[in-house]
């Protein structure tokens, strides 16, 4: 049985999803991240990185988020995760996940951790690094709502639900506490966000996350 490990919210949310839409027994084992378990000798061993998530799956160990979303879908096709290899929406399906993870989600971290880009106790300097960090999540949010215009469709990529939605969610939903301009206050984004919180499995990784609302 495939294992994840995880806390709630965190990256592991994604792949969380997955294998709740996937509908296949899994196993998720909590990180006690407020004890620092994933820097603990144990969890290095699984993710040198000292990061969550980590998926087990037989004898194949990954971390990544973005690539354990790859090996679900590929290892499920029946799920129709992800279009159909070697063609131009697989490519697209490529560059939208590779995006969401090099580009939004860098952005963000710095959003949460500007005191990792400054000297230590520089706390404007932080306070800088945060809303440059911000305005540019505002920015790349509306590339995703740009390309929901484009084709019209109630997904990320069009019409077919994927695993791209997957990363798409969870990154839109870091942005909720923005002061500025939140994913769901664009209009596409925030249509597209009630589309993915009606989903069951969505539902189902919510309530076993125990996570409070705001959702979005």
């Amino acid at each position: 049985m495939m294992q994840l490990h995880y806390f709630p919210g965190n990256a592991s949310m994604a792949p969380h999803l997955l294998l709740e839409e996937i509908g296949q027994p899994f196993e998720l084992k909590q990180v006690d991240r407020a004890n620092n378990a994933h820097k603990s000798a144990e969890y290095l061993k699984l993710n040198p990185n000292g990061l969550i998530p980590v998926l087990v799956d037989g004898e194949t160990v990954l971390y990544e988020a973005a690539a354990i979303l790859l090996h679900l879908a590929d290892t499920h096709p029946a799920a129709a995760l992800l279009p159909a290899l070697g063609t131009a929406d697989r490519a697209q399906a490529y560059k939208w996940l590779i995006w969401l993870t090099n580009t939004l989600q860098p952005a963000l971290l710095a959003y949460f951790y500007p005191e990792r880009w400054v000297k230590d106790g520089n706390t404007e300097g932080a306070a800088e690094v945060q809303a440059r960090a911000e305005a540019k999540v505002v920015e790349l949010l509306a590339q995703v709502e740009a390309q929901l215009a484009l084709h019209g469709g109630p997904w990320l990529l069009g019409t077919d639900y994927s695993a791209v939605d997957a990363m798409a969610f969870m990154l839109c939903r870091w942005t909720r506490g923005f002061a500025s301009r939140p994913a769901r206050d664009f209009p596409l984004i925030g249509a597209y966000l009630q589309r993915m919180l009606a989903r069951p499995a969505l539902q189902r990784m919510l309530a076993t996350e125990v996570l409070p609302q705001p959702w979005v």
